[in-house]
C-alpha cells in the first residue's frame, strides 16, 4: 500500500469521530501540556471500544500523532496478535523493549535494580535464571514502568487489538491500571466488544464496568459520512444512488467502505445508479471468500506465500516467510510485492496485513492439513533461526498429535522456558498439549509432574490431580517420587485439606527406604498433623515425634527438619521455653538457615523455616525472629515471589512487631500483608493468620471497631481455619467479643476453644489465652471458677518459662483475685515484664499495678507506676491503653488534691467546700478544652 493511499485510509477511518479525537486530545494534554505551565502531570485510562473495521487502529494513530505533535512525552505502542495470544508477554515486550534497546546493558541493570533478573527473562532482556512467581514478574514490570514515567517524560502506553493480547500481558495491564493516577502515564487500550478473551477475567471487568473508565464506542458511519467519502474519491461525478449503495454494502464500516471505493476506482466503475448493482459482488472481494479468490488469482505462489505469512502472524520475516513458501528469496520478495499492490500486505522489513480482517480470511483459508503442516515446519524453522523452543511452541501447539517423541521434548522444553519468564499457564498449554501427543509410556509420569509443578503457584487444584495421576502411574521416576509426594503435600495442605496433606506423605514414608528422602517425608508428615486445629490423638503425635527428635543434633536437613517440628510442637503445648530454644538453635547453622532450607528452597518449602521463626517469636527471642522474617522479605522480593510467601512474611514479620510492642509498624506491616493475600483469592491460610494477627493488634492498639471491620471484611467467623493460625481464631474471637460487651457469646466461645485445645494437649498462654479470657468472663457470677482457672493458666505459663507468659499471665489473673493478691501478682508480674522484650504487655502491667496501688491508698506509687506506663503507652502507639493511664492519673492527681484541702481545712480551721475543690481538679486535668 503507498503511502498516500494508507493516508487517504486513514482520513477516511477518522471521518465523524470529531468528539472521540477532542477527548483524546485532551487527555494528551493533561498528561504532557501541563508539564509547561508548571501543574501537575495527570494520567488516566481511555477505552475505545469497536467492530474489526471501525476505526480502531487509525484512530491509535491519530492519537500518537497528536502526542508526537504536542511532545514531552514517550508513546510506547503495541498491538495485539490473533496468531501470537498463546506467546508470554508478547505485547509487553511490544510496548518496552523500543525503550530499554538504546540501553546498555548496565543502564538496564540500574533501571530495574533487583526486578532486572526477576522481569528481565519476561521482557526478553535477560537470561532466565530459573522458574519465577508470576506475581513477581508483574511487580517487576510495575516498578520498570513507573521509573520510565517518574524519571524522564510522561508515558502513554497504547495497545491496538487488546482483545488479542497474550494472557500474561493482560493480566498485568489490568493489575496495573489501579495505580494510574499515582503517576504521570495515560493508557490507551482499543478492543472488539465481542471478542474479549475468556483468559483473563479481570480485563473483561475492566473494560466493562466502567468504573476506571467509560468505553468510547466507535460506531459505523453514516450514509452522509459515506457519500463523502466517495465523492473525496470520484468528486461530483457520484450520484445519491451510488454513494446510498456503497453505504448499504458496507454497512457504514469505515475499512470496507474505503476498500469497496478503492476497488471500484480500480475497476473504473462509473459512480452511478448503472454501477451500483456491481458494487455487492465487489464488496465481497474484500472479505471471506471473495478476498480468498481475489488472492488466488494472483498465482499459486503468491497464494502460498501469504499462507505462509499468516502461519507466522506477527513481525513477518520475508525470508521466514519465503522458507516455509518453499521458495527462494528472490521469489519472495517478488510475491511480497505482488502482495502489497494487492493491497493485503504492507511494510518491507518486517511485513503485516493490511488489516486484521485480511490476516483472519487468509488464515482460515488455508487448507486444515496444510496449515498444521506449515505450522510444523515454522516450528522448525523458528527453532533453526535460534529462538528458542519457547518461540516454537505456538506452532507446535497446532500440529496434530502424531506420538513423536521429539515433539514432546521440544514441548517440555518450551515449558520450562515459560516458567523461567514468570508464565505457568503457557507451560501448562504446552504440558498439555505434549500429553496429547502422546509421549512415551515410561515418560508420561514425568511429563504428569512437570504439569503438576508448574501449576503449583497457580492452581493448587491441577497440582494435586497431576501430582496424583502422576504417582499412581508405573513408570514414574523413583529418584522423583519423594519429590512429587512432599508437594502434593504442599499443595493439599495450601488448600486446607491437611488431613490429605499428612495422610499422602505417611504412606510414601512407610514405602520409602531409611534415610533422607523417608525423613523428610515424615518431617512434612508431622508437619501437617501438627497445624491441624482439630488434630484427633495429639498428644500421642506429640509423644511419636518426640521420641523421633529428641536423640537428634541436627547433622543434616532431615534432622534439622525434624528438630524445627518438635520445637514448634513444643511452643504450643507450652513445654519448657528453654527446651524449645535449644531444639531450635540445633536446627539451625551457627544460628542462621542450612543451605538447603532457605526461605526460597523448593526441596523442604516456606514452612519449616517460618515454623523456626515463629517459635522464636513465642519464646522472647523476638530479636532473632524478627532478623528471620526480615530476611524472608528480602529473599521473597528478591525472588519475585509476590505471592502467598511474600504475604506470609508480611504476616509473620507483623507478628514480631506485635510481640516487640511497636504496634502502628505492625499494623502497617499486617495490613500490606492482606493486601498482598488478597491478590491470591479468599479463604486460604494466609488469610487467618493475616487477619487474626491484625484483628488481635487493633485490639491491643485499643481499636475494638476497626478489629470488627477486619473481621466483616475477611470472613473472621466461624468455622474457623482448620490449619492452627497466629493466634488461636477461636481464643481472639472471645476475646474480641469480650471487648465488645457481648459476655455470654464469648463465654461460650472460649469453653469450645478450651476443651479443644486442652484435649490435645496445647497449653501455650500467649498463642492461646482461652483460659485467661474466661476467667474475667466468668468472674462477676462465678469468682471461685474464675480464680480456678486463673490459676492453671499461671500455672502452664510458669511451666513455659518466658518472662512474657509469665508477667501476662499474672497480669490477667490479678483482675480476678482479691486486692492483696491482685497487688501481689501485678508486682510480680511487672518485675517479669521490665526484662520481657514484649512493650505493650509490659505498659499495660505497670498501669493495671498502678490501677491497684491507687485503689490500695499508695497513691505517690501509682502515679509513678502509671506515668511510667502511659509513656510506654503512648510509644507502642497503644491509644486505648494511653486513654486509660491518663483517666487513671487524673483520679490520683484530684484525689491528692482533695486530701491536700482536708490537710488544709484542719490545719488552719477554716471551712472547704470538697466538692468544689474536687471539681477544679478536675478541670484541671481536663484542660483548657473542658
Amino acid at each position: 500500500m503507498s503511502g498516500q493511499q494508507r493516508e487517504r485510509n486513514a482520513a477516511a477511518a477518522l471521518f465523524e469521530r470529531e468528539l472521540e479525537l477532542a477527548t483524546a486530545e485532551q487527555a494528551v494534554r493533561r498528561l504532557c501540556g501541563h508539564a509547561t505551565e508548571g501543574r501537575d502531570r495527570l494520567g488516566g485510562l481511555l477505552l475505545y471500544s469497536g467492530e474489526a473495521g471501525h476505526g480502531k487502529t487509525a484512530l491509535l494513530t491519530e492519537l500518537r500523532r497528536i502526542a508526537a505533535e504536542i511532545g514531552q512525552c514517550t508513546v510506547l505502542f503495541a498491538r495485539g496478535s490473533e496468531s501470537a495470544r498463546s506467546v508470554p508477554f508478547h505485547v509487553v515486550r511490544q510496548l518496552l523493549q523500543p525503550a530499554l534497546a538504546p540501553l546498555t546493558e548496565s543502564a538496564r541493570q540500574q533501571l530495574l535494580s533487583s526486578w532486572y533478573d526477576i522481569a528481565g527473562p519476561a521482557l526478553g532482556i535477560a537470561p532466565p535464571s530459573g522458574p519465577q512467581d508470576p506475581q513477581g514478574v508483574r511487580d517487576g514490570i510495575d516498578w520498570l514502568v513507573t521509573q520510565l514515567a517518574l524519571k524522564s517524560e510522561p508515558v502513554m502506553l497504547v495497545i491496538d487489538d487488546a482483545h488479542w493480547a497474550d494472557a500474561e500481558s493482560l493480566a498485568w495491564l489490568t493489575a496495573f491500571t489501579v495505580r494510574l493516577r499515582e503517576m504521570p502515564m495515560l493508557v490507551v487500550l482499543a478492543y472488539r466488544p465481542r471478542e474479549l478473551p475468556d483468559h483473563t477475567p479481570a480485563f473483561q471487568d475492566l473494560v466493562k464496568d466502567g468504573r476506571s473508565s467509560r468505553p468510547v464506542e466507535l460506531r459505523a458511519l453514516t450514509p452522509d459520512a459515506v457519500a463523502a467519502l466517495v465523492h473525496a474519491a470520484f468528486g461530483s461525478k457520484a450520484d445519491p444512488p451510488f454513494c446510498r449503495e456503497v453505504w448499504a454494502v458496507t454497512g457504514g464500516n469505515p475499512y470496507e467502505a474505503v476498500e469497496l471505493i478503492a476497488k471500484a476506482r480500480d475497476r473504473d466503475l462509473k459512480p452511478t445508479e448503472e454501477s451500483a448493482a456491481l458494487l455487492r459482488d465487489l464488496g465481497a472481494s474484500a472479505r471471506g471468500s471473495g478476498l480468498v479468490a481475489r488472492l488466488e488469482r494472483l498465482g499459486t505462489a503468491a497464494t502460498r506465500f501469504a499462507w505462509a505469512a499468516a502461519v507466522l502472524g506477527t513481525e513477518i520475516s520475508p525470508e521466514l516467510a519465503a522458507s516455509l513458501a518453499g521458495m527462494g528469496p528472490a521469489q519472495g520478495a517478488e510475491c511480497a510485492d505482488k502482495l502489497r499492490k494487492a493491497r493485503i500486505l504492507t511494510g518491507a522489513g518486517p511485513l503485516e496485513f493490511v488489516h486484521p480482517l485480511i490476516a483472519t480470511a487468509v488464515y482460515s483459508a488455508i487448507p486444515a492439513a496444510t496449515r498444521t503442516a506449515m505450522h510444523g515446519q515454522a516450528a522448525w524453522a523458528v527453532t533453526e533461526a535460534g529462538q528458542g523452543a519457547a518461540a516454537a511452541s505456538r506452532h507446535l501447539l497446532e500440529v496434530h498429535p502424531d506420538h513423536d517423541a521429539e515433539l514432546v521434548e521440544q514441548l517440555r522444553s518450551a515449558a520450562r522456558e515459560h516458567l523461567a519468564v514468570g508464565a505457568p499457564d503457557a507451560a501448562r498449554r504446552c504440558l498439555e498439549r505434549a500429553l496429547r501427543e502422546p509421549p512415551p509410556e515410561e515418560e508420561r509420569a514425568a511429563v504428569l509432574y512437570e504439569l503438576g509443578c508448574s501449576a503449583l503457584l497457580t492452581s493448587l487444584p491441577a497440582t494435586v490431580n497431576h501430582l496424583k495421576t502422576a504417582l499412581a502411574l508405573p513408570h514414574f521416576p523413583e529418584e522423583l517420587r519423594v519429590d512429587a509426594t512432599y508437594r502434593l503435600s504442599q499443595a493439599y495442605a495450601h488448600s486446607n485439606r491437611l488431613e490429605e496433606a499428612a495422610e499422602v506423605v505417611a504412606v510414601q514414608a512407610a514405602r520409602t527406604p531409611p534415610g533422607p528422602g523417608r525423613m523428610r517425608l515424615q518431617a512434612a508428615h508431622y508437619l501437617w498433623k501438627g497445624i491441624q486445629i482439630e488434630e484427633e490423638d495429639a498428644p500421642a503425635r506429640s509423644r511419636r515425634i518426640a521420641e523421633l527428635a529428641d536423640h537428634l543434633r541436627g547433622r543434616d536437613n532431615a534432622e534439622r527438619a525434624l528438630l524445627a517440628l518438635r520445637a514448634f510442637d513444643g511452643m504450643l503445648r507450652g513445654e519448657n521455653a528453654l527446651d524449645v530454644v535449644g531444639r531450635v538453635e540445633h536446627s539451625l547453622v551457627e544460628g542462621r538457615l542450612a543451605t538447603g532450607m532457605g526461605w526460597t528452597n523448593t526441596e523442604w518449602g516456606f514452612e519449616l523455616p517460618s515454623i523456626i521463626g515463629i517459635s522464636y517469636a513465642y519464646t522472647d527471642r523476638l530479636d532473632a525472629a524478627k532478623e528471620m522474617f526480615t530476611e524472608a522479605v528480602r529473599a521473597f522480593e528478591i525472588s519475585g515471589w509476590s505471592g502467598a510467601h511474600l504475604a506470609f512474611a508480611h504476616a509473620f514479620l507483623g507478628l514480631v512487631h506485635r510481640r516487640l510492642g511497636d504496634l502502628e509498624v505492625a499494623e502497617t506491616v499486617l495490613r500490606e500483608g492482606l493486601r498482598l493475600a488478597a491478590r491470591l483469592g479468599p479463604g486460604l491460610p494466609i488469610h487467618w493468620d493475616g487477619t487474626c494477627l491484625l484483628i488481635d493488634t487493633l485490639l491491643a492498639r485499643g481499636h475494638v471497631e476497626e478489629a470488627q471491620a477486619v473481621a466483616d471484611e475477611n470472613g473472621f467467623r466461624a468455622p474457623y481455619s482448620p490449619a492452627v493460625v497466629l493466634p488461636d481464631a477461636a481464643c481472639l474471637a472471645g476475646r474480641l467479643m469480650l471487648a465488645q460487651g457481648r459476655t455470654k457469646e464469648a463465654i461460650a466461645e472460649l469453653e469450645a476453644a478450651g476443651r479443644r485445645l486442652e484435649e490435645r494437649g496445647r497449653h501455650n498462654t500467649l498463642w492461646a489465652p482461652w483460659a485467661l479470657d474466661l476467667a474475667i468472663a466468668v468472674a462477676p457470677e462465678d469468682p471461685e471458677r474464675a480464680r480456678t482457672l486463673a490459676d492453671r493458666a499461671v500455672r502452664h505459663a510458669g511451666r513455659f518459662g518466658t518472662d512474657t507468659a509469665v508477667g501476662e499471665a499474672l497480669r490477667l489473673a490479678a483482675v480476678v483475685a482479691g486486692p492483696e493478691d491482685a497487688l501481689r501478682k501485678l508486682d510480680q508480674a511487672v518485675g517479669h515484664l521490665r526484662r520481657s522484650p514484649c512493650a505493650y504487655e509490659f505498659a499495660a502491667a505497670l498501669v493495671d499495678h498502678g490501677v491497684a496501688l491507687k485503689r490500695a491508698g499508695r497513691a505517690a506509687e501509682a502515679a509513678d507506676r502509671l506515668r511510667e506506663g502511659l509513656e510506654l503507652a503512648e510509644n507502642c502507639g497503644a491509644s486505648g491503653l494511653v486513654r486509660t493511664a491518663r483517666a487513671e492519673i487524673g483520679v490520683v492527681r484530684q484525689e491528692a488534691v482533695c486530701q491536700e484541702a482536708v490537710r488544709e481545712e484542719a490545719a488552719h480551721g477554716e471551712p472547704v467546700h470538697g466538692e468544689a475543690v474536687h471539681g477544679e481538679a478536675v478541670r484541671e486535668e481536663a484542660g483548657p478544652a473542658a
